[in-house]
């Protein structure tokens, strides 16, 4: 049994209805899967089992509008300005807006997630807080703006690309935007359980201040308001790129697999992601404060890559809201996704998933 098992298996503390899965995997093929706990109460965690991975969804939206522009004879490094005629920042690019740079991350009033219209409004009437290279996580306005792009580059919406060119050719479990067939194989997420009092550094000082630019980069984007509203089909369905997505623990992990350019084993579909796309999600564009999170932080086009211990080895990803987490290593081809249903307090995530990493790293060491 290898390190990383031991810790995962050695977990006891679930709640009746909540439970975790994991997956390593390296060069087309999963290397590891475990999974423990209940899906809801009395219903075991099956391999196949789906849960919303919220933020973990942000580089396979940017892959699919770095592929589209591509197929475009376009790169990243065009103006949006040149694209979207009111867009309030023409001279950023495309890079500059994955990476958290355009100055957006709050806008001048809110808008809900269910209706792009709606957002496309809120974002051309909203004036940027900074400019590049100065950046600032973007935590929801991020997906809006990335749905609004991909319709201009090539006339569909991330989901719509999604399926249609990456998860239906891999047969990932991967869905930005669930099918109706599929609804009954997603975790019900159980709210965070409180342990004393909430964190009371700046930035969850300013993130409760409605008064604050960080509150506004979490509550621009309006229609979920809790657990609750997250376990819906409503919002299994809507197809977010910035906080949609919903994955097993496999399909994220054969996500970055695919995005590296291996064959899957399930599938006989080739990579529908060029090297370039490769190279751009995996190469750093910004490195500094961030401006939302208030801590230091470096972002590629649509990927995270600091803080480092959440990253492996020079790995890149993202993590998502309660404590799901996934990333791949270019270095060593090994990819790594930790999801589950119990909820957990703060942005990043916490002292499980940096103890499952931890144990991943002496696991499965470099080649």
């Amino acid at each position: 049994m290898t390190v990383l098992e031991e810790i995962f298996v050695g977990h006891d503390s679930y709640r009746p209805g909540e439970g975790e899965a994991l997956c390593v995997c390296c060069r087309g093929e999963v290397l590891l899967h475990l999974e423990a706990g209940e899906t809801a109460r009395g219903v075991p965690w099956q391999q196949d089992t789906l849960v919303p991975v919220f933020s973990a969804t942000k580089p396979a939206s940017a892959a699919c509008l770095l592929q589209a522009l591509e197929d475009a004879g376009r790169t990243p490094d065009l103006e949006i300005g040149e694209l979207w005629e009111n867009f309030p920042a023409p001279h950023c690019t495309v890079a500059q807006l994955l990476s958290h740079q355009a100055g957006l991350a709050a806008w001048a009033h809110p808008a809900s997630l269910f209706d792009l219209n709606a957002c496309r409004v809120a974002i051309e009437s909203s004036a940027p807080a900074w400019q590049p290279p100065a950046h600032g996580y973007h935590p929801h306005t991020l997906g809006p703006m990335v749905d609004i792009l991909m319709q201009k580059v090539c006339g569909q919406r991330v989901g719509e690309f999604w399926e249609q060119r990456v998860r239906r050719p891999l047969d990932l479990d991967f869905y930005i935007g669930l099918p109706q067939e599929e609804l009954t194989r997603v975790a019900q997420l159980q709210p965070p359980r409180l342990h004393g009092p909430m964190p009371r550094s700046a930035f969850y000082k300013d993130y409760f201040d409605p008064s604050t630019p960080i509150y506004g980069a979490f509550h621009s984007v309006t229609g979920i308001t809790g657990v609750r509203d997250m376990n819906t089909p409503t919002f299994w369905q809507s197809a977010c790129p910035a906080r949609g997505g919903i994955a097993s623990a496999t399909g994220l992990a054969l996500f970055y697999q695919s995005l590296m350019g291996f064959p899957l084993l399930q599938s006989s579909a080739c990579s529908p992601f060029s090297r370039t796309v490769c190279e751009r999600l995996c190469r750093e564009e910004v490195r500094g404060w961030d401006l939302t999170l208030l801590q230091p932080s470096a972002f590629t086009c649509g990927a995270m890559c600091e803080p480092a211990e959440l990253f492996g080895r020079g790995g890149v990803g993202h993590s998502g809201a309660g404590g799901c987490h996934a990333f791949v290593e270019p270095l060593s081809c090994f990819s790594f996704a930790y999801v589950h249903n119990g909820m957990q307090l703060g942005v990043l995530p916490g002292e499980r998933v940096t103890a499952l990493i931890d144990a991943f790293l002496q696991s499965f060491p470099l080649p």
